[in-house]
């Protein structure tokens, strides 16, 4: 059950308590190193041998076969791939605002400057598997790869003992227009695409969340190629007033409770009333939940309920844990919005739940966790390009300032610097 602090008595104390860091023992950073040495030395030996020792399949091809998908797609409820397409649909649009012009403009005395916007040519993206599968994963991994205009997207994901992906994953991947998808998962799978192998391509970024194998490789491999960010368990903070619905409120709480153990879900409210009806609905809610022993173990490990004096004071909370979602139950939900400044995506009203951002609106839900939120940013087209500057000099124009440039380069001792500008000079 959730502990009930008082903020304005325990602040320390809930500091400790609700600020999470990316983290991770000996043993795990020393079996990821091992792995991901492994596949770069040894190749595809290496990815074959570490999946059938972590997912119980000795593979003979990596990939999944044009007609597996298919299959998949064509045998998947046709209600499903309504919402599947319908959602796709959603989250393309969203992302389509995103993009991102080049642009250039001419300075003095004939000077042309600007910025190159150019897609990635090969992308990852990595779908978790294994105990639960992820279509919407999926989909939010590659609207805004395609959006922006990747030509090579590749997708992996865990396969079960049999060798086989989860069909869901796959009429997700036939959606979205994905045709190389792989049966890898683990951090030999980030490993693969990140140095390449025999058969499979080196990319140059990936992304997709994962579990903690997962996530530090992708860690660990970044300068080999680039990532989105490094993803931790779920975490949701609740701001309420009086104006809540309590029921609401305990089943966004159970909505990311019941990820992970390690999930994170609090609710911050100057209303002990509300607290008092949220404590009680919890108890009468819980024993009907398919996963409530991970729900209630998430709760009493990381969960809390925060009563604050006011919705300012609240706004302050949220922001010491810069949370993965946050939702405003409030009356008025945007009057407080200039209030909050660290949050991986705010859901305004009580009818805006996080499962309507995690399916269906369009803004993508692979988000910052871990209190990263204070720096990183939801998955978006601008994961997907790059920005390369272009300058152009006229002699005119290197006339008039080069011997300031010169003149720059000798203050830091960089005589060729300096001789690069003046041998021009002087033929000028």
């Amino acid at each position: 059950m959730l502990q009930v602090y008082r903020f304005a008595e325990e602040r320390q104390v809930l500091k400790q308590r609700l600020t999470r860091s990316v983290t991770y023992d000996a043993a795990v950073q020393s079996a990821v190193d091992r792995i991901l040495e492994g596949v770069r030395i040894q190749g595809d030996s290496a990815v074959l041998d570490y999946t059938e020792q972590f997912q119980g399949a000795r593979l003979r091809e990596m990939m999944v076969s044009e007609d597996e998908i298919r299959e998949a797609y064509e045998n998947a409820d046709s209600g499903f791939i309504e919402v599947l397409r319908e959602a796709f649909a959603n989250i393309v649009r969203f992302h389509e605002h995103e993009s991102e012009k080049s642009f250039f403009y001419e300075a003095r005395g004939g000077v042309i400057l600007g910025q190159r916007v150019t897609p990635m040519e090969k992308a990852l993206l990595y779908v978790p598997g294994g105990k639960a599968s992820y279509p919407s994963s999926v989909l939010m991994n590659a609207a805004p790869a395609k959006v922006a205009g990747v030509k090579e997207i590749f997708l992996t994901s865990p396969c079960d003992a049999s060798g086989k992906l989860n069909a869901d994953i796959l009429a997700a991947a036939a959606v979205a227009g994905i045709t190389s998808v792989f049966k890898l998962g683990g951090a030999q799978a980030i490993a693969a695409f990140a140095y390449g192998t025999e058969t499979i391509p080196k990319v140059d970024i990936i992304t997709g969340p994962g579990n903690k194998y997962v996530a530090l490789a992708k860690k660990q491999v970044f300068g080999h190629v680039s990532i989105d960010s490094i993803a931790g368990p779920s975490e949701v903070a609740v701001i309420a007033d009086d104006s809540a619905n309590p029921e609401f409120i305990v089943y966004d709480l159970f909505a990311q409770a019941e990820h992970d153990p390690d999930a994170s879900a609090v609710l911050i409210t100057p209303s002990e009333q509300l607290a008092s009806a949220v404590s009680k609905c919890i108890e009468e809610r819980l024993p009907a939940m398919e996963r409530r022993e991970i729900i209630d173990s998430s709760l009493c490990s990381n969960g809390a309920i925060v009563l604050v004096d006011s919705l300012e004071e609240a706004c302050e909370v949220s922001d010491t844990i810069a949370p993965e979602h946050l939702e405003l139950h409030v009356e008025n939900p945007w009057e407080i919005l200039p209030l909050l400044h660290h949050a991986g995506a705010i859901f305004m009203g009580g009818y805006s739940c996080e499962s309507v951002g995690d399916y269906f609106a369009g803004p993508n839900h692979t988000l910052p966790t871990n209190g990263t939120a204070r720096f990183f940013s939801p998955l978006s087209v601008r994961d997907f390009v790059k920005h390369t500057s272009i300058i152009s000099y006229s002699k005119q124009e290197l006339k008039h300032c080069g011997e300031k440039i010169a003149s720059f380069a000798d203050r830091e001792g960089l005589q060729a610097h300096a001789e690069a500008v003046r041998a021009r000079l002087r033929t000028l």
